[in-house]
């Protein structure tokens, strides 16, 4: 019943989609980026120093690619979703000045015909939120230079009308790692990821994660099973008992759909949301979720062809910016965790925890990074392709 007022609700808002973030890279070199700390990586030219033109709220159209219908009000996509309302709320914006495609990100031909009738319909600011679009954007970004085109999770950019934007999500995994810690009584947390170890994105989640759990748990353990698809509702209902099945206890996960932790709820074990507040589909086990606000990038964004101050910059915001957070932990958590998450957020805000910090050890053995030292943006996005030494990757 609750899929079904979801999917009710989701029609009468407005259909999005169901975008995935596959594997990301370093950004690229011709365009600055938005949203460093001190002492990250800038290299490369900057983007242009002002808008190619001011565009009026009342001529603003934007259009927005997403892969699939996130017609069960949860996961990536639906978030994304989120973010498009809130910025259209926080604008102003019409109804009729917001269009949504539905298209596959795996299909090039698709994908430029879905922008190109965005274009037709008027559009003049398009987003698109899922990796495969990638390349289909930078095509048609350098056939319409008066369009702007802001592609999600990718590395591509011409410091111009193309940008990309992605944000810190391994900060707030890393506080979702200390929950996760604290409230473990088997020492055995379960991780289903979409991803394996190629994937720096889903790896460096895990890591963040996992270096989170460490720090208020030296003992425990984080078993992950890898689905291979952003969304594969089978794949994850199946790598979820897998886990609960070895004694895992709480639940997290990179992936787009609840099933997770609702797979978990059933067994009576904990979980960790991703993408949105996931209480919603089980109030009872989910300790905290990590989440995305995208309002606050989308409404940022708009609001610059607006007023004349867009600068072909990449975006890469975190937990100052407001685009990640972690929802309140539950009321039935460990009396200990809501303190040590308001901790350890708190460093991280105040610069004192950049997460990466210091000599880490794989689960290989090797150890990563130096002393009195911390990985920077390019290594983060592109280079974690290694766990960290208290991770299991679980056939």
């Amino acid at each position: 019943m609750k899929r079904l007022i979801a999917f009710l609700s989701a029609l009468l808002i407005g259909i999005s989609s169901m975008g995935c973030a596959a594997s990301r890279k370093s950004f690229d070199d011709n365009a600055t980026n938005k949203g460093y700390e001190t002492g990250a990586d800038k290299s490369g030219e900057s983007g242009s120093k002002s808008s190619e033109k001011t565009i009026s709220k009342d001529k603003i159209k934007i259009g927005v690619l997403y892969i699939s219908d996130p017609s069960e009000g949860s996961g990536y996509s639906y978030t994304h979703d989120l973010g498009i309302r809130g910025m259209q709320k926080n604008l102003g914006l019409k109804d009729s000045q917001i269009e949504r495609e539905i298209t596959p990100d795996d299909d090039n031909d698709a994908i430029k015909a879905s922008i190109k009738k965005c274009i037709d319909n008027g559009c003049n600011i398009i987003f698109t939120t899922s990796w495969g679009y990638m390349d289909a954007t930078e095509e048609m970004a350098k056939e319409y230079p008066d369009v702007y085109f802001a592609h999600g999770t990718g590395y591509k950019s011409n410091g111009s009308n193309f940008t990309n934007y992605f944000g810190r999500i391994y900060q707030v995994r890393y506080l979702s790692g200390i929950a996760a810690g604290l409230n473990t009584k088997s020492n055995k947390i379960g991780y289903v990821a979409a991803m394996g170890s190629d994937n720096s994105e889903v790896t460096g989640g895990i890591d963040a994660f996992a270096i989170g759990v460490e720090s208020v748990n030296p003992k425990a353990e984080i078993y992950v099973k890898v689905t291979n698809s952003w969304y594969d509702p089978d794949a994850e209902d199946a790598a979820a008992k897998t886990l609960l099945q070895m004694g895992c206890d709480v639940m997290s996960q990179h992936c787009d759909t609840p099933y997770p932790i609702e797979e978990a709820e059933k067994e009576g074990a904990y979980g960790i949301g991703y993408n949105s507040d996931m209480s919603k589909e089980c109030p009872d086990t989910v300790l905290t979720s990590v989440i995305w606000n995208w309002s606050a990038y989308y409404t940022s964004y708009v609001n610059s062809v607006i007023k004349g101050t867009y600068d072909g910059s990449n975006y890469y915001g975190g937990l100052k910016d407001g685009v990640v957070g972690i929802t309140k932990i539950a009321s039935f958590a460990n009396e200990k965790t809501s303190d040590a998450v308001k901790k350890a957020e708190s460093e991280i805000l105040k610069g004192k925890c950049n997460v990466f910090d210091g000599e880490l050890k794989t689960n290989t053995g090797e150890t990563v990074g130096s002393k009195d030292s911390t990985l920077d943006d390019a290594t983060i996005t592109g280079k974690l392709n290694w766990y960290y030494h208290n991770v299991t990757v679980v056939d």
